[in-house]
């Protein structure tokens, strides 16, 4: 009996992967904030206007964290079609969520800032394409998942990779709140 309960004590191999990768991101943004924030003061920084797409992605990328949520839920219920309903769901809103902030960058882009203008436009489009590659990291296993979840095979009811995909995918929710909060305040 005191091997199960240790057992139970001990995180999956791959949650603590997970972990260890979430750390690492976050101290490369918060690198990649606090040099924004001390070359800001530089001669020749440009501002940058939030565009009204960062709002709608935000929402949507919100949304995306309760519908994965939700899924984690079915799951662990067994109830499979709302289980896969709601992977796609959130499949979708993560490639919505990347549209909307392709448009809001375009915008910034033709205001006049620029990768090659000012430093600003520089860090900016550095975080921004940073976190993109880590929301299209999440999509991309969100869209396998959604596709074996529908598959004829015979289901496995291991609910860690449903939740892994769930703490990263409410990771990319939070960092992206963490960085539209960081863009509005600092602009």
């Amino acid at each position: 009996m005191d091997i199960v309960n240790e057992q139970r004590k001990k995180i999956h191999p791959h949650k603590f992967t997970l972990w260890v990768g979430l750390g690492s991101i976050i101290m490369m943004f918060a690198g990649l904030t606090s040099a924004y924030v001390v070359k800001r003061d530089q001669p020749g920084w440009t501002s940058f206007f939030i565009p009204r797409a960062f709002w709608y992605s935000t929402a949507v990328i919100l949304t995306s964290s309760l519908t994965i949520q939700m899924a984690l839920k079915a799951f662990k219920d067994r109830e499979m079609l709302r289980y896969r309903n709601l992977m796609s769901t959130t499949a979708v809103l993560g490639i919505v969520f990347v549209l909307l902030q392709w448009v809001g960058f375009r915008s910034i882009w033709d205001s006049g800032i620029t990768f090659h203008g000012s430093g600003g436009g520089q860090f900016l489009y550095i975080i921004a394409g940073l976190h993109a590659a880590h929301v299209m990291g999440g999509i991309i296993p969100l869209v396998v998942m959604v596709g074996k979840a529908y598959g004829s095979r015979v289901r496995s009811y291991n609910s860690t990779p449903v939740e892994i995909m769930s703490t990263y995918w409410h990771f990319v929710d939070l960092l992206w709140l963490y960085l539209f909060v960081f863009f509005m305040m600092i602009k």
